[in-house]
């Protein structure tokens, strides 16, 4: 066990923020104290928080630590004033960061290469790289001192997380709760697929 309790105080100069950080992590990791406060809160209301998941090509940066910061301290308010709430941190495994990165290493260039190699080919390239810095991410954000659970995360390319959003889309379609509007926007084409307006956007700016 930890020689830190929380009953050790030091102030003055002797106060160091990053080792009572490193204490506090030390002790929660010992006590298991967010799977702890779970159990201890279950059988009350449950409070769902919906989460955007981060890319896992990428490494994690401020955005992200700021985000995730401000999302743990609403499931931490939620959980102090009478919720259960499960917190499962998940991965974004669709779209271009994952093609880009797959287009650079084999050196596509065009939406044929793609095809010659076979979409299963390609998808299954993919899905190679999709948590390939699942540990930095882990580490960082829990170095940041978010409570979320990574043992029973969430990828968006398996196939009942895709067939949930399709499902969910239905109903909100069966219950007339589907708005079409027209806009304009510019339309950028890589491998003879269309972006979206943020997607476009980005590139049409150099992002």
């Amino acid at each position: 066990m930890s020689n830190h309790t929380l009953n050790d105080v030091e102030e003055g100069k002797d106060y160091s923020f990053p080792l009572q950080e490193e204490a506090i992590l030390q002790l929660w990791e010992e006590t298991d104290a967010f799977h702890q406060q779970l159990k201890l809160s279950e059988g009350r209301p449950d409070f769902v928080f919906y989460d955007g998941p981060p890319f896992a090509t990428g490494l994690p940066h401020y955005g992200h630590i700021l985000a995730g910061t401000i999302k743990d301290v609403i499931t931490r308010y939620a959980s102090a004033t009478g919720f259960h709430v499960i917190r499962r941190f998940g991965w974004d495994c669709h779209g271009l960061p994952v093609e880009y990165e797959i287009d650079k290493k084999l050196g596509i260039k065009s939406k044929s290469d793609v095809l010659n190699m076979g979409i299963g080919v390609y998808n299954e390239e993919c899905r190679k790289i999709v948590m390939r810095y699942a540990r930095e991410w882990e580490q960082t954000i829990t170095r940041s001192g978010r409570w979320i659970d990574f043992r029973h995360d969430y990828k968006t390319l398996d196939l009942n997380f895709m067939e949930s959003v399709w499902w969910v889309f239905k109903t909100l379609f069966d219950k007339n709760l589907v708005k079409c509007t027209s806009f304009k926007q510019f339309d950028v084409f890589i491998l003879g697929l269309g972006l979206s307006r943020l997607q476009s956007y980005a590139i049409l700016n150099g992002l």
